[in-house]
């Protein structure tokens, strides 16, 4: 099993920055097996969204609406993962979800709130 936790919401405001973290922790056999890390976000009255992947091999993904302001990067020593927000705009408020999968399993965190005021 793999806990995940994440850490560094909080509020900005439009045009600042955040960083937020997830730590994995638990089984080390469970952790090498993973073979992506993202990063989720849920807005109020919304469903859950992809806003950026990183996977094993180094490559990543993101979604549209954040590309060129979200960067992705993760230490594997620290088996951590980031999300480094900048230029954030009000329409990024959401709760942030770390997750991590497996070909057996996906594993989430309990979120991070983030809030960008206008």
């Amino acid at each position: 099993q793999v806990q995940l936790v994440e850490s560094g919401g909080g509020l900005v405001q439009a045009g600042g920055s955040l960083r937020v973290s997830c730590a994995a922790s638990g089984s080390i056999l469970s952790i090498i097996t993973i073979n992506e890390m993202g990063w989720y976000r849920q807005a109020p009255g919304k469903q859950r969204e992809l806003v950026a992947i990183i996977y094993r091999n180094g490559s990543t993904n993101y979604a549209d609406s954040v590309k060129g302001r979200f960067t992705i990067s993760r230490d594997n020593l620290k088996s951590t993962v980031y999300l480094q927000m900048d230029s954030l705009k009000p329409e990024d408020t959401a709760v942030y979800y770390c997750n991590a999968k497996s070909r057996q399993n996906d594993y989430w965190g309990q979120g991070t709130q983030v809030t960008v005021s206008s």
